[in-house]
């Protein structure tokens, strides 16, 4: 075990390309685009170590072409929702106990893919799934994500620091952990990166998270896993499942271990889990 005072990397926001005409990234940018919508993906749900693919298949469409299919996403039911929850209550322990500035390395590492190898793959796969043009997709799935990584360790790094005050003969001292239950991620349709970073905030923080993608988002959301993967995010911390909203609804919010809600979207959407 080693003991040392941590000063994470200073953070600075992501350059925004330009995609000028002849610039690289344009051309890898529209090699990739033009790959990913001539090809078909069959999108699993991430549950612990395993990729989970169902009969229940649903096709995939850009929202500008929708008699083009580009993939087919896995619906399951509440047995998968449950099999999630089993899977980041197992994580749990081991990834809370994890020391803040190793879990901190692999969002910093996320980070550096993002802005390096899946960088045109992420914004592709926004361009097709959530119909937005090159300047948008930049902006949102590539720029802010790489900020909210990279920031987010940032302001990890100064809660942990907030110490209470001590008078002469005393040493208080503050000491962060994570929920003892899972985080519940419900995200929306429109943002890339606020989808990623609903899940991967409380992840950092040392939770575990169930994640469900908006139905419209789950083209551009299986890049996103596989964009922690490749950083060394630990199976089971993040699950990502794509189910109705009723059938998780009805699991989540009565089990035992429901510890916190991620969520972005709408009023109505919010008041109706009070329901549940």
């Amino acid at each position: 075990m080693s003991n040392g005072f941590y000063n994470v990397p200073i953070a600075v926001n992501e350059p925004v390309k330009a995609y000028a005409p002849g610039s690289s990234e344009r051309t890898e940018l529209l090699a990739e685009y033009k790959r990913m919508n001539n090809t078909t993906v069959d999108v699993p749900m991430y549950i612990g170590d395993k990729k989970v693919f169902t009969n229940d298949k649903r096709n995939l469409t850009p929202p500008h072409e929708h008699g083009h299919i580009i993939g087919t996403s896995n619906y399951g039911g509440e047995k998968e929702v449950r099999d999630a929850i089993d899977a980041a209550m197992t994580a749990r322990k081991k990834w809370a106990n994890m020391s803040w500035e190793h879990r901190a390395s692999i969002f910093l590492k996320a980070a550096d893919l993002l802005a390096g190898p899946f960088r045109a793959k992420l914004n592709a796969a926004t361009m097709l799934a959530q119909s937005k043009n090159v300047m948008q997709a930049e902006i949102d799935a590539a720029c802010e994500l790489i900020d909210f990584f990279r920031f987010n360790v940032k302001y990890m790094s100064q809660l942990y620091k907030e110490q209470p005050e001590s008078l002469p003969g005393m040493w208080n001292r503050l000491e962060h952990r994570p929920l003892e239950g899972f985080v519940f991620a419900l995200t929306p349709f429109n943002f890339t990166s606020i989808c990623a970073n609903l899940c991967a905030a409380p992840a950092m923080l040392g939770n575990v998270v169930v994640w469900k993608p908006a139905e419209t988002q789950i083209y551009s959301a299986q890049v996103i896993m596989e964009l922690f993967q490749a950083a060394g995010l630990p199976d089971g911390v993040i699950n990502m499942v794509t189910v109705s909203g009723k059938e998780i609804s009805k699991v989540v919010f009565q089990d035992k271990n429901f510890a916190g809600l991620h969520f972005t979207g709408s009023t109505d959407v919010f008041r109706h889990f009070g329901k549940e």
